[in-house]
């Protein structure tokens, strides 16, 4: 079943997850053990996280270096399938720009296809400082909305080589967007714009970036709706769990932290996790007063303080049936 049918279907807040896969060299059952703390809570969806390959630099004895490129968590695709035939929930691969050329993108849409996993989400992703040689030709996609159009053609029947009576892929779209605006856009007017543009070319679906100010989020959702975005836009929440993230998200994401959150953790940092807990709560209940059709957790790896969070609400969100 689709995100988009998901949403379109449920009369209920819906309640999803992200992961990440294993590193490697890693089993996977320490995610099957994370995703069986979810399961309860029944999400008709998760979301997989992808990862292109990363340079990384290793000093020789001659004091010559060296540049070896290696993915650290490969496994998506096949994370997805487990999760497909483990749980009966459907996944969620992202599929990224950076790092692969449109013909390995063809080559992991194909698979999943087959798989019959149905649904995509297509991001640009960051630059890991690879690259590798391609054909000028097909190339890869540079932006997100380049890779949209690659899907969308896909399920016309549409493939990098003209094939003749090729079958359509089905797959639902979704896409990233960035209530605080995406850290390259000079402006969020700008951003939304470029959003307009992946909507238009087939996105089914936004889920946002981690923001800690609802505000924020409201002031989003109102610029999309007036660019005429009428797909679900979904909010995407991270808690705070230790006092570390003060920096460490800002710095990496791009975003800002609520000066009375900073502030209250930075007095009493080992209650880091109750504090940021509780701040979830807050925002939890008033999405759900707005009327957002979903709340998109980033559990990651580690999905108890989500839990925690859950079941103190005691929220009467629905998932699939």
């Amino acid at each position: 079943m689709k995100v988009i049918e998901f949403y379109e279907q449920s009369d209920e807040p819906l309640i999803s997850f992200e992961i990440i896969p294993p590193r490697r060299g890693k089993s996977i059952n320490g995610i099957f053990e994370a995703l069986d703390q979810v399961m309860p809570y029944r999400p008709p969806f998760i979301d997989v996280t992808a990862h292109a390959a990363e340079a990384y630099y290793e000093e020789l004895e001659d004091g010559s270096v060296k540049r070896h490129i290696k993915r650290k968590r490969p496994g998506t695709i096949g994370l997805c399938a487990a999760i497909k035939h483990r749980y009966d929930v459907e996944p969620v691969p992202h599929v990224l720009c950076k790092g692969f050329t449109r013909e390995e993108t063809e080559d992991a849409l194909i698979e999943l296809n087959y798989l019959g996993i149905q649904n995509v989400l297509a991001i640009r992703g960051d630059d890991q400082g690879t690259s590798k040689p391609y054909n000028k030709s097909r190339g890869t996609n540079e932006y997100a909305v380049d890779l949209v159009r690659q899907i969308k053609r896909m399920n016309s029947g549409m493939y990098l080589e003209q094939l003749i009576d090729a079958d359509k892929t089905n797959f639902c779209i979704g896409v990233g967007g960035y209530p605080e605006k995406h850290f390259e856009a000079p402006n969020i007017d700008w951003d939304v714009k470029r959003l307009k543009e992946k909507v238009d070319a087939g996105a089914d679906y936004i889920v946002t970036q981690m923001f800690f100010d609802n505000q924020v989020y409201f002031n989003f959702v109102d610029k999309c709706r007036e660019a005429g975005i009428t797909v679900p836009i979904i909010p995407g929440l991270k808690l705070i769990t230790n006092y570390n993230h003060l920096t460490s998200l800002p710095r990496s994401f791009y975003l800002n932290l609520p000066e009375s959150l900073s502030h209250e953790i930075s007095l009493k940092p080992d209650r880091a996790k109750e504090i940021g807990i509780e701040w979830a709560i807050g925002q939890c209940n008033e999405l759900l007063n707005y009327g957002v059709q979903g709340l998109h957790f980033y559990v990651m790896a580690n999905p108890s303080p989500v839990i925690t969070l859950l079941d103190l609400m005691k929220t009467g969100l629905k998932s699939r049936t």
